[in-house]
Order: C-alpha cells, then structure tokens, then sequence
C-alpha cells in the first residue's frame, strides 16, 4: 500500500506545498476573515453612533460595540491572518515542511478558544472596557482568560514559524539567505513575541484582580505594561504588511528590490526601534520620567521612520523598475499608467502603500512627537491616524495578498471577478474619507471616546464648530463605503472557498 506524500506541486508557482501547513493556513485564514465580519459589523454601529445625524446607539451599547470592534479588527483579525501568513512564508515560500503541524493546531485550538470567550463576554455585556481594558475598569473573569489563551496559542504559532526556518536551513530548501519576504515575515514574528508576552503579563494578574484574589491593581503600572501590546501590535502589522508589498510587487509586476541589504537594514530597524512608538500613550503618565518621553517620541521612534520611508521607497522604485523593463519608458509615469489596475491585488498594493505612506505616516510622525501628542492624543485625530495605517495600509494588503492565496493554497478560482476588481477601489475610498474625516475632527478637539459630541445632559457643553457636523457626515459616508468594499472582499473570498472552481 503506497503512503500518501505530504507534499503537493503547485502547477502555478513551482512551490513545494506542504499539505499540514495548507491546512493550517487555511483554518487560521478562515477563522480570521470570520472575525473580520465582526469587527465590520461592529465599525458601522459604531460610525453610525459617531456621526451625529444618525447617533444610532445608546452609550451602553455603543462602549460594548466599540470594545468589539477593536479587539476582533486589531487583534484577532490581523494576528490569525498574520500566522496564517508566518506558516505560509516559513513552510510554502521555502519548500520546507511545517516543524510541528500537531502544535499549530494546539495553537490554533488556543487561539480560536480565547478569542471566542472574549468575544461571548462582550455579548454578554460582561466586558465593555474597550479595547484597552483601562484598571479599574473590571471586566469578568473569563475576558481575561479569553485573552491570555489567545496569547499563549499566538506565541505557540510564532514559536512553530522560527522552528520551520530551521528545519529550512538544516534541509537546505533554498539557498543563500533567507527570501526577503520570509524576512520581513521574520522581523513581525520578533515583534510578535515581545508584544504578545506583554500582553499574557499583564492579564494574568488583571484576571486574579477580577477574581478578588488580588485586591489591588496599580492603573499607572497597568498602562506602561498594557501598551507592551497595544501599540506594538499594529507593529507586527506593519511588519507583515510590508512583507507582502513585496511579495505583491513580485506577484504582479515581476518587481524585484533594487538593494535588498537596504531594504533588510530597515527591517532591523523595525526590530530595535518600532516598538517606542508606544511612548505617545504614556506621555501624561507619571510613572516614566521626562527624559524617557522625549527621548522614545523624538530621537529613537525616527529610526523607525527611517525604516519606513526606505520601504516606502524601495517598494514603488522596484514596480517601476519593473514595468520599465517590460517596455514602458515614454516619458515619466507610462509605466504607472500601463501597470495592472484591474488586478485587485495591485490595486490593493497601491493603495496600501499610498494610504499608509501619506496619511498614516504623515499624521504618525506628527502625533508620535510629544508636543503635539499632548494636544492631539485623546481627540478623533488618533483614531483617524490608526484607520489610515491598520486599516487603509495593513487590511488592504491582506485582501491583496487573499487573490493570491485562493488559488494557490485554497486551489479555487477567484470568483467575480468583475466585483474584485472594484472591491479595493471601494474600500480604499471609504477608508480615506473615514480616516480624514476622523481627523479634521479631531482638530477640533472632538473626543475619541465618548459617544457623544455635544455632551447633552452635562452640566458643562463644549461648544462644536458647525464644520464639525460635515467632517464627520464625510466620516459617516466614508466607513458606509468601507463597509461595503470589506463585505465585498468577505463574499468573495467566502465565495470562492465554497463555490469557486477547482483549479489543478
């Protein structure tokens, strides 16, 4: 009787397809786009209470559906899809075999557990403590419980990845070093250790406090710990994020980096310096000193900068590159202009790079710094920096990098195509419309929190500029469009896993 290989070819790419890890990029992809659908259901209910025309939950309801929102959209949305693409860019990117498929689906256990407890707490009304979960804020037990399973399997599939890449390197499956997607990949899976740790840190102690077997939690220790997570994981995003840029740039255009020691440089300078980004939330906290705020939000945080404004360059320099070499040299820009924007996956690379680049980096860089960051951290320009960079930048280039990865893991045709086309457009519009409507609001010292602008029934009302009321109709406007692109790009993905047509 002949034993069943366990790896396929892929009749596409060439690739080594290691049948264990196909498996488990599909269950942690699945699972992360049904977490997507939460967190987008959650995002209309909460811009539909934002925008002062419709105002359409009450406070209790809103704070419930805005913890839900941040969690399932910045956390378990991004990290199952980010290790679904660890295993992918470890096992399938190398020809390499999974290091332990038993202990990715013990991850994936772990994960899927935590965050479905998490979830059903918040259903419940048993933890509307927003996504920070700000002590004293008590939220029941098993949120927190939730919380540290889902770390703990995170940390578990992160551990799989590094131990693939050895098994790699010992089976000699590619030569040289390590592809530079796989190490981009590398450098999120770093960033992800350090702050997933800081999150099963400082829960543990939170859920003991819950329980009343602590009776006291420090707020200030709470926050400088908390942010350990929070913050550095929109950096494994980043991360991962640009790691598919240039696997988009390959897979579209054929691009290549035109120095990749460079584009390696800034990937290290993401590892030592993007986590200090955090130091903006703790700048009127007392616990750090003076001396540590302006260092981390002025001096080192640039170094990070630096690493992004060299991938924000190498990566369209090498799409240029490329589409000259195919031919198109008149003038200028004819090779922007005969690039494939009718391939979803480049319309999306562009527009993560553009929406990233320009509004997420921009207002980053200038809210990051201290004095500014004091004026602007609790108004909408926060939360209109962070659409423009999770959203607009991290979540566009999953949808791009999911056109691929239909085919090749998932082997179905995409389907619609017609509707993917505009899918990215769709989303990408709304996104930038939420993102600048958030913003402009914001400088005018419009709240990030709470649910109401005007304050009604307080015995103090701040008085709202009337321009207010536009900004965020244009915010309101934007996240309906948003919306719509991100069901779209849900009813076509769920579309093709169940309907699409079997490739070979």
């Amino acid at each position: 009787m002949s034993v069943p290989t366990a790896f396929r070819t892929c009749p596409t790419t060439g690739l080594k397809v290691h049948l264990p890890a196909e498996n488990l990029i599909k269950a942690n992809a699945v699972v992360a786009v049904v977490f997507f659908l939460i967190g987008v259901a959650m995002a209309l209910l909460v811009a539909m209470t934002r925008w002062p025309a419709v105002h359409l939950l009450g406070d209790e309801f809103f704070y419930r559906a805005l913890t839900a929102h941040g969690i399932n959209m910045l956390i378990f949305w991004i990290i199952f899809f980010e290790i679904a693409v660890l295993y992918f860019a470890s096992a399938i990117l190398l020809n390499s075999r999974l290091a332990a498929p038993k202990l990715g689906w013990l991850a994936f256990a772990l994960m899927l557990a935590g965050s479905g407890l998490v979830d059903v707490m918040i259903a419940l009304g048993k933890a509307d403590v927003m996504m920070t979960s700000y002590v004293p804020l008590k939220a029941h037990p098993l949120f927190y419980l939730g919380m540290i399973l889902f770390a703990v399997g995170a940390l578990v599939g992160t551990s799989l990845f590094f131990a693939t890449l050895v098994i790699a390197r010992r089976d000699r499956t590619y030569e040289g070093s390590l592809p530079l997607v796989v190490f981009g990949a590398a450098t999120a899976a770093i960033i992800a250790v350090v702050t997933i740790a800081h999150g099963a840190i400082i829960y543990i102690p939170t859920m003991l406090w819950s329980m009343g077997i602590i009776e006291h939690i420090d707020a200030s220790t709470y926050r400088i710990l908390w942010w350990g997570l929070g913050h550095p994981s929109q950096q494994i995003n980043v991360a991962a994020m640009i790691a598919i840029w240039y696997l988009l740039g390959a897979l579209t255009v054929g691009a290549k980096p035109i120095n990749e020691k460079l584009c390696r440089t800034a990937f290290v300078l993401y590892i030592l310096f993007i986590n200090l980004a955090s130091a903006h939330h703790l700048l009127v906290d007392p616990g750090v000193s003076s001396t540590w705020k302006i260092w981390n939000t002025s001096y080192a945080m640039y170094l990070a900068v630096l690493a992004s404004m060299i991938h924000g360059m190498t990566v369209p320099a090498s799409i240029e590159v490329a589409q000259r070499r195919k031919g198109y040299t008149k003038g200028l820009f004819e090779w922007l202009k005969k690039a494939p924007w009718g391939n979803p996956s480049f319309a999306a690379l562009t527009l993560s790079i553009v929406i990233f680049g320009f509004i997420g980096g921009i207002t980053g860089v200038t809210f990051g710094t201290e004095q500014i960051n004091i004026i602007s951290h609790n108004t909408l320009r926060i939360p209109g920096h962070f659409h423009a960079t999770v959203v607009g930048g991290t979540t566009l280039a999953f949808m791009g990098v999911t056109y691929y990865v239909l085919p090749l893991i998932f082997r179905r045709q995409v389907v619609a195509q017609a509707l993917a086309k505009i899918q990215p457009y769709l989303f990408g519009v709304g996104i930038v419309m939420v993102s600048l409507g958030m913003t402009f609001a914001g400088s005018y010292g419009i709240s990030r929190r709470h649910w109401d602008i005007t304050f009604a029934g307080a015995t103090l009302q701040p008085a709202v500029d009337p321009t207010v009321y536009l900004l965020l109709g244009i915010m309101g406007i934007g996240a309906i469009l948003a919306v719509l692109g991100a069901l779209l790009y849900i009813l076509i993905t769920v579309g093709t896993v169940l309907a699409g047509k079997k490739t070979g």
